[in-house]
């Protein structure tokens, strides 16, 4: 029996349909989804959700959010979400050399806080953009 995955941000629904397992990168690392798991809630720091239904695999790339799980139902509520076909590959690594630097205090003072979380997001962008290109070739 499959588990029902919605994938939902601030733009609207991004997927929703039935899987055999789902992969999110939760706050204290991925988690690993298939259908009865136990009930969980909890937030999830950016990166790649991936969702299997046999053979094939849809990434969707989120940013942010929270993650609620039930035994037949996977809510991915997302702070912004893309498909990952949509993600630039080199779009993420300016936004990571960027960030870099801002950290580096290139740019003058600094949030450190934001700074870290900008680094954070976008390694995570790029890592994700990384890992469609494995699946394109």
């Amino acid at each position: 029996m499959p588990i029902h995955v919605d994938i939902v941000s601030t733009e609207g629904e991004i997927f929703s349909g039935d899987a055999d397992m789902v992969f999110a990168p939760g706050r204290m690392g991925e988690i690993g989804i298939a259908p009865r798991h136990a009930p969980l809630l909890t937030t999830l720091k950016p990166g790649s959700v991936r969702v299997q239904t046999g053979d094939t695999e849809k990434v969707f790339y989120v940013t942010g959010g929270v993650l609620e799980i039930q035994p037949h139902l996977v809510t991915v509520l997302a702070d912004s979400a893309l498909h990952a076909d949509q993600l630039d590959e080199a779009e993420a690594l300016t936004a990571r050399e960027r960030a870099r630097e801002v950290l580096e205090g290139r740019h003058g003072p600094i949030d450190l806080v934001r700074a870290q979380a900008e680094l954070v997001e976008a390694e995570a962008r790029y890592r994700a953009s990384q890992q469609l290109k494995g699946h394109r070739d």
